[in-house]
């Protein structure tokens, strides 16, 4: 510890502080502290900093605990505005003064003064939480939230885990109910949650242990009966190996009937069974039925949102869910959602919106919020939707931003900073939120407060954030997190803008702030025509620092899919931007043929339309498709895939169905895993 000052305290941030209190507490702690009103710290020989308040409270913040460890003589509940006083004090004096810094009293403020630019300096070895002890972790949460933790240790339990790095140096857990985030290095008391208070302690005891037990892993199952063995599938019960394997049978019937035979008795049995997944906690089968329930109601109603490739691609996903599940090293809770709670009340939270997204069929006009959630590193997602009116209007997503959600306009929404009372998280990261006096929602402008997200959530290096993702399992395995990809990308400049007409979409070069290049592109929606024009305006003006996108690759490039952007003070939603698309905007050049991605694209067609018809229902002309797409498939260097193929064609023109069946799940698996491979591959050289 540094001579007459207390590092944890100097490592608190506005943000954490308002997490840990409340942003009105900050606030006026700050103003009181600027005005010459807050205590005059002093610090004890043990490390205990005191301090005496003009109105008369004594405050006392020992070390080796968190905010609510300390005492006030206020008797106020919780943590009052004279221990954030305190430390704000603190910070000013080891800065140098009162005036050397402008303090984090406002809402979107940087650090405090003498508080680091994030809780760990440059250089600094990552840490873990995991390495304090259990007597450590006792004084910071207290006996009693340790011993209920040890009760939920011996159920069991699942945490994903993002541990410490140069870029994201918070580690970050990911419990059932709830996140964890550690912001002061050795320091237990300053964690933050977005549990309820009462269950604060028992939540960060749990997210210690399992950082104990990880050992770097990203993911880690402690306790209960669900830590199989290295060299032993993991481990479910009768009644949810029972649900899932029903689920697979349902699966197995759509697949030999096809969307164009199912009736309305199979729909009721997909309806029926996914309950009981969510029920059995398996909630990304649960997931996965949910979606293609979506997509026969849209085939039954001959809408437009009916897509026989997403069918397709839900059924591979099914059957790779459960085969997934006969594997040793395969995660429960990656692969099935086990352990996760189907829905998680949030205490008051407070979230950040990164933009809308609306999208269109014949039928409806919906909405997709992102929100990001800074205590806890995620972007959760905020749906809805709204059936056309009888008229035949088609509203815009510019005519859309008036629309109410939890009792504010679309717009205001998709570019506030969101505080709520009522949130509600699913397992899937999708948000609720509640209406009403008691649970109140309120929505103030975004400011910039995109450039106080903590990384992830905020990226400034593309490259890294991408080659950290390198070796994760394939979509069809992995967690169904919704917007696991939408992140806030600072920008350092915007080099060109063009569009291609035959495409409808635009495209511009963009860096990070690390120098590295990427492509940020858009597709014209005609539910939104002015979006692009609105993209392709704002990109022109200079004044764009930062752009909420999904972030992926493709075919070796980094692309960007934009949200939202900020331009100077203003936030821009392309989405729900007015206008007709009548801009004239500059020609792009045609974009490189990819050979390979063409014969996959095609191959998902061919397995979509074997599976649309039916297995049952052979078509000649689609038998010769699958063929004349395997042979362009092994020209072309995809023998395996190819020979699946093949495999396939040869067991419906012989009509043994069972082999069909297999041999079609084998295909579709191959070519979305191929695809996604290929999509994300970064070319050397």
């Amino acid at each position: 510890m540094s001579a007459g000052t207390r590092p944890d305290l100097l490592a608190l941030d506005a943000e954490t502080l308002t997490a840990l209190a409340n942003r009105g507490l900050v606030k006026r702690a700050a103003r009181e502290v600027d005005a010459g009103d807050g205590p005059v710290p002093a610090l004890d020989p043990d490390g205990t900093l005191r301090g005496t308040c003009p109105d008369g409270s004594t405050v006392a913040l020992p070390p080796g605990t968190g905010l609510d460890g300390g005492s006030c003589s206020c008797g106020a509940p919780g943590v009052c505005r004279h221990r954030i006083a305190l430390v704000l004090a603190h910070q000013r004096t080891a800065a140098g003064g009162p005036d050397s810094s402008p303090g984090p009293g406002a809402p979107d403020s940087s650090p405090g003064p003498g508080a680091p630019e994030s809780s760990q300096e440059p250089g600094t070895p990552a840490w873990s939480p995991g390495a304090l002890d259990d007597e450590a972790l006792t004084a910071a949460v207290g006996a009693r939230a340790v011993a209920v933790a040890r009760r939920t240790l011996e159920r069991g339990y699942t945490a994903r885990l993002h541990h410490a790095r140069p870029d994201a140096p918070q580690p970050v857990a990911e419990l059932a109910a709830c996140t964890v985030r550690f912001p002061v290095p050795g320091e237990l008391g300053f964690a933050v949650t977005d549990a309820a208070q009462d269950r604060r302690g028992e939540m960060i005891a749990l997210a210690v242990w399992a950082f104990r037990a990880a050992d770097g892993r990203p993911t880690v199952t402690l306790g209960g009966r669900s830590e199989p063995a290295p060299d032993t599938p993991p481990v479910l019960d009768a009644a949810q190996r029972s649900a899932l394997d029903t689920a697979l049978g349902l699966t197995r019937e759509l697949l030999l009937d096809g969307a164009v035979h199912a009736g309305p008795v199979l729909a009721a049995a997909f309806h029926r069974v996914r309950d009981e997944l969510a029920a059995r906690s398996l909630h990304w089968p649960a997931g996965v039925l949910a979606d293609l329930i979506g997509q026969l109601d849209a085939y039954a109603a001959r809408a437009a949102d009916h897509r026989p490739e997403e069918t397709a691609l839900l059924l591979a996903e099914l059957h790779a869910r459960h085969r997934a599940t006969a594997h040793p090293g395969a995660s429960p809770s990656e692969v099935l959602g086990v352990r996760e709670t189907a829905e998680t009340p949030l205490r008051r939270v407070r979230l950040t919106a990164l933009g809308c997204r609306v999208h269109g069929t014949a039928t409806a006009r919906s909405a997709e919020v992102y929100l990001a959630h800074p205590a806890a590193g995620t972007v959760l997602v905020l749906r809805r939707s709204w059936d056309l009116p009888a008229d035949g209007t088609t509203p815009t997503g510019h005519a859309l931003g008036a629309r109410r959600v939890a009792g504010h306009r679309l717009a205001a929404l998709a570019t506030g900073n969101v505080v709520s009372e009522s949130a509600v998280r699913s397992a899937a990261r999708e948000l609720g939120l509640g209406r009403g006096r008691i649970a109140a929602t309120t929505v103030s402008p975004v400011g910039t407060a995109w450039t106080d997200l903590p990384a992830p959530l905020l990226l400034t290096d593309l490259d890294a954030r991408l080659r950290s993702l390198e070796g994760r399992p394939p979509r069809l395995i992995r967690a169904r997190i919704a917007a696991e990809s939408v992140h806030v990308v600072e920008l350092s400049a915007v080099e060109d803008v063009r569009y291609d007409a035959a495409e409808q979409r635009l495209e511009a070069t963009v860096r990070d702030a690390a120098g590295n290049p990427a492509t940020l592109a858009a597709t014209y929606d005609p539910a939104c025509p002015g979006a692009l024009d609105a993209l392709a305006a704002a990109l022109a003006s200079g004044t764009v620092t930062h752009v909420s996108a999904t972030v992926g690759r493709v075919a070796g490039r980094t692309v960007l899919e934009p949200v939202a952007l900020l331009a100077g003070t203003a936030v821009v939603v392309p989405d729900l931007a007015p206008g007709g698309g009548s801009g004239t905007l500059a020609p792009a050049a045609a974009p490189a043929a990819d050979p390979v991605a063409a014969r996959l694209a095609e191959a998902l067609a061919a397995l979509a339309d074997t599976a649309h018809r039916g297995l049952r229902h052979p078509h000649g002309p689609a038998l010769s498709r699958l063929e004349r797409t395997a042979d362009r498939l092994g020209r072309g260097g995809l023998a395996t895939t190819a020979e699946l193929l093949r495999a396939l064609a040869h067991a419906l023109r012989s009509g043994a169905l069972e082999a069909a069946v297999r041999g079609w799940a084998d295909a579709a698996v191959r070519v979305a895993v191929a695809t996604e491979a290929h999509r994300e591959a970064v070319r050397h050289g």
